[in-house]
């Protein structure tokens, strides 16, 4: 045959298998789809499994199977993973606990160390001149001067050195200690214990007291609310605190937070700018509702004006007296301003009825003399004293305690 014809055969012959075979082609199959049937231990289409090594012996206690749950089910209860089970709540977080206020009792006589490392003039310097073996008419002048350093007030300070002078010549005594009682004498007599110092914070006719804190901002007034609090709660008595001063950032929150400190409600305003009155209102009605011992209604600070001024605190004390009366008025002084603290207290004094002084801030520079002053220019007591930053470093005023903290070596 002719070799041409054979080749021809023979190409023809391959063509026609070429296409045979790629007409019967079957589509590839699908990743993890199994050519053949699935045996019943086949993991499932598109599942994840760990295959057996025979080659290689499993470390220690592991397992190594073909099913990821069965091996899961083998683990012992200690090393499962905790998982919660349906239908049930997660576990609330503990509660926070309450923070217990220092005793009262005891509290100034713990704080006469800061008070006697305080910038006073009392326990050295003045004892030191009136313990000259000679007191001449220059001496008188020194001490006179010193008085007036520590913020006593022109008034009180002649009448201190009048007083001071007519015993020193009358007894003629020069010893330190005689000294020292001479004039420890005549300070409790100026600081008057017989003022009546008790906070009115007790239930009356059925109802809780209401006490107003005012003073301008920056003398540590919303603090000192949280302070009065712990104060109280210290003495087992039921508070709630009204934030009613809305016009500084954050003041309600602050407040919050130290009620929250010892288990003390807070009514407070979501709204920035509400109007303080009805924040107040708010606060007595729910003291009464709980049946609390007090209601502390903490306002603004503003002095802009004195016509302002007195517009927003008559009417936050017009409110509260349609459901209780006002018990107390405290006014926040910062110890250290001094006398220039005595205008703050002018203008609040013409405003509402002030019943009562908390001093602030009497460590550090301030003098000891402001008390005399501020109960000489408002006629009202000092019931509290704060002498430190701690949140129990605020104390009952006692005046015997008082000097004799000044005096301390």
């Amino acid at each position: 045959m002719d070799p041409i014809i054979l080749i021809s055969l023979a190409a023809i012959l391959v063509v026609g298998l070429s296409l045979l075979g790629f007409l019967d082609r079957r589509p590839k199959l699908p990743r993890g789809t199994y050519p053949t049937t699935r045996d019943a231990n086949d993991p499932a289409p598109g599942s994840t499994a760990v295959l057996e090594r025979p080659e290689a012996e499993p470390a220690g206690d592991q397992t190594v199977v073909g099913d990821v749950a069965a091996a899961d089910s083998e683990l012992l209860d200690t090393d499962r993973p905790a998982v919660a089970e349906p239908g049930l709540a997660e576990p609330e977080a503990p509660a926070r606990e309450l923070e217990t206020p220092a005793p009262v009792a005891g509290r100034l006589a713990r704080l006469r160390a800061r008070l006697a490392k305080s910038n006073n003039v009392f326990g050295k310097g003045l004892l030191a001149l009136l313990s000259t073996d000679d007191i001449t008419d220059d001496v008188w002048d020194e001490v006179e001067e010193t008085l007036l350093l520590a913020d006593l007030g022109t008034e009180p300070t002649m009448e201190l050195v009048d007083r001071l002078r007519e015993r020193v010549t009358v007894e003629g005594s020069r010893d330190p200690e005689r000294v020292r009682a001479m004039l420890r004498e005549e300070l409790v007599r100026m600081v008057d214990p017989a003022m009546d110092r008790r906070l009115s914070a007790s239930r009356k006719e059925g109802r809780p007291a209401v006490m107003m804190v005012v003073g301008v901002n920056g003398v540590g007034k919303t603090t000192t609310v949280g302070k009065i609090a712990r104060v109280l709660v210290a003495e087992d008595r039921q508070v709630v605190l009204g934030a009613a001063d809305t016009f500084r950032a954050a003041a309600a929150e602050q407040l919050a937070t130290w009620g929250a400190r010892v288990g003390v409600d807070t009514v407070r305003s979501e709204e920035d700018g509400a109007d303080p009155a009805s924040v107040a209102f708010d606060a007595v009605r729910a003291g009464i509702d709980q049946e609390a011992d007090v209601v502390i209604v903490d306002t603004a600070g503003r002095l802009q004006n004195k016509a302002n001024l007195m517009d927003e605190l008559g009417k936050i004390k017009r409110v509260i007296e349609k459901q209780a009366a006002v018990d107390e008025v405290l006014l926040v002084l910062d110890a250290t301003t001094g006398q220039n603290g005595l205008s703050q207290a002018k203008v609040f004094a013409e405003v509402v009825d002030i019943t009562g002084i908390v001093l602030t801030k009497l460590d550090g520079t301030a003098k000891g003399g402001i008390v005399v002053a501020i109960q000489r220019q408002l006629g009202v007591p000092v019931k509290l004293i704060g002498l430190g930053e701690g949140p129990d470093d605020l104390a009952p005023f006692h005046a015997e305690g008082f000097v004799d903290a000044l005096l301390e070596d």
